[in-house]
């Protein structure tokens, strides 16, 4: 049993108790100047609700009836709001009223959704004008307007007031998109235009959190002002760069600023899960930053990167740097080798002079390039790989670590694109720009000068000890020294998505938006920015 103020039924209980007070004093004056028998001694209030007037009574099953007819016609497609449909749409289980009326839970609600034009929504998209004017209704039983009775008034608080909640509370935790819907579902995995759609590029893989099931009964079950207002505050983002791009938004009076920030913000509202601390480590790359950084706990490292072209982009992800490969092998994707190899079967001086080798993968046997059909490279069957050393497309070196997407950190063996501004040049790898230093950074004190020079002369690099120098000289040594070391610890490495962003002295700098990341922000966004 709730017990919680009431705005209607103090109503209703005082307007049987007038009646019944006009019924009842007289006679009870009467009956003191005679001694008859009271006929109405066992009289109770159930006997006047004949009295009640149906501008003032709740019907429920009339209310549950109404609000399942929103839920039908509602046509908003967020997975919060097809939650609030789905609660309403076959089942009545009232968040908000029951047959006494509305309590102070409302009054807490408004107070928060007034606040969300500090984040540059409208307050609109929480339908807080509706919502207040109803809960005015309600408590000043002001029922006369056509369409705005009370159970049509209770039905649309009921159901408007849920909505609000769950888009409010869900987005201020997890954010108000979702970027594995929409990343998703952006890019065709194919080129041909004139062939249906039905698979996509996948280029988000960022373990953020998301609301579930007991999320949503969590906030509905709240049986009071106080404990709704508890909650609503233990969902505010708590992120320091997301309070300064909020300051920001308060000065802008750019309308570029102003989605600029937005789409910024909500980045920062998205949580992602926490890597193990290794010793303050991570890697860091920002694709429209065109740059990679590498902190430790009192210092960071800057290089340039080049990145995935927009048509092969660069999947956004979080995964641990664990291992690195010397020299590695490179085995050309099938994206390349149906769009850039299989052109050229049949010419050996195509293979040869790239160093490819094409390998049957069921046998594991090599074939002569000069007998191989571009149909039999394209039909998976066969591998196609580079060797590695000088001029592989990985370069020298390679930074593994798991991922869906076969995506890696490496060096090249084209330097000439470091020297421009917009380095979107790759099929969706990192390139970095000073590969040996990124090794020695991660490496740390797990490395001595000696292995160091190992790593150096094996990438072709000039050794510094007196022991690398000798190994050199000495041309019966073969060069390469290392093919393989563990990272241990693992490092946490991101690759993210920010056109507004800290640079390393601490200055905010906007990046342009290379992959149209913020335009489709935009438009997730723009249901609560339409004013």
């Amino acid at each position: 049993m709730r017990t919680r103020p009431r705005y209607i039924r103090h109503f209703i209980i005082a307007m049987l108790h007038g009646m019944a007070f006009s019924v009842l004093v007289p006679y009870a004056l009467s009956s003191c100047k005679d001694n008859s028998t009271n006929p109405y001694k066992d009289i109770s209030l159930e006997a006047f609700s004949n009295f009640r007037d149906s501008r003032y009574t709740l019907d429920i099953e009339k209310v549950a009836q109404l609000t399942s007819q929103m839920a039908r016609a509602d046509h908003d497609t967020t997975q919060t709001d097809r939650t609030t449909r789905r609660l309403y749409r076959d089942t009545f289980r009232p968040v908000w009223i029951d047959r006494y009326g509305i309590d102070s839970r409302i009054d807490t609600l408004l107070s928060y959704l007034k606040t969300v034009e500090e984040i540059g929504f409208t307050t609109d998209a929480f339908f807080v004008n509706t919502i207040e004017t109803d809960a005015t209704r309600m408590k000043s039983l002001d029922f006369a307007d056509k369409g705005n009775d009370i159970n049509h008034t209770a039905a649309r608080l009921e159901y408007l007031a849920t909505k609000a909640l769950l888009r409010y509370a869900t987005g201020q935790r997890y954010g108000y998109t979702n970027p594995f819907h929409y990343l998703n579902r952006l890019d065709p995995a194919h080129d041909d235009s004139t062939k249906r759609v039905t698979e996509y590029r996948h280029l988000f893989d960022i373990p953020i959190e998301r609301p579930d099931d007991a999320f949503y009964a969590n906030a509905l079950a709240l049986r009071d002002g106080e404990s709704l207002g508890r909650f609503l505050r233990l969902v505010q983002p708590h992120d320091a760069t997301l309070e300064e791009l909020q300051r920001q938004l308060g000065e802008t009076t750019s309308e570029h600023r102003r989605w600029l920030l937005l789409s910024n913000m909500e980045r920062h509202r998205w949580r992602t899960k926490k890597a193990e601390d290794t010793n303050g480590k991570k890697v860091v790359v920002n694709i429209p930053a065109f740059m990679l950084y590498a902190y430790s706990a009192d210092s960071v490292m800057t290089m340039k990167i080049g990145c995935g072209s927009k048509k092969t982009k660069t999947p956004l992800l979080t995964s641990e740097i664990s291992r690195m490969d010397l020299n590695p092998l490179w085995n050309i994707p099938m994206s390349i080798i149906k769009k850039d190899v299989a052109p050229h079967a049949g010419d050996p001086r195509y293979f040869n002079a790239r160093r490819y080798f094409i390998v049957e993968r069921e046998t594991g046997k090599r074939l002569d390039p000069s007998i191989v059909t571009a149909q039999m490279l394209r039909s998976g069957a066969y591998r196609v790989s580079q060797e590695g050393g000088e001029g592989n497309s990985l370069g020298r070196i390679i930074f593994r670590f798991d991922n869906k997407f076969s995506v890696y950190l490496h060096d090249t063996s084209s330097r000439r694109f470091f020297n421009q501004t917009v380095r979107s040049v790759s099929h969706g790898c990192v390139r970095v720009e000073r590969p040996f230093d990124l090794a020695c950074f991660l490496l740390g004190d797990d490395a001595d000068e000696w292995t160091l020079d190992r790593i150096r002369i094996s990438m072709d690099l000039e050794p510094q000890t007196n022991k690398g120098k000798a190994y050199v000289r000495d041309t019966t040594r073969t060069r390469k020294l290392i093919n393989s070391k563990t990272i241990n610890p693992k490092v946490p490495v991101f690759i993210v998505y920010q056109t507004l962003d800290k640079n390393a002295d601490g200055r905010w700098k906007e990046y342009a938006d290379i992959y149209g990341f913020d335009a489709v922000m935009r438009r997730e966004l723009r249901p609560f920015t339409k004013r």
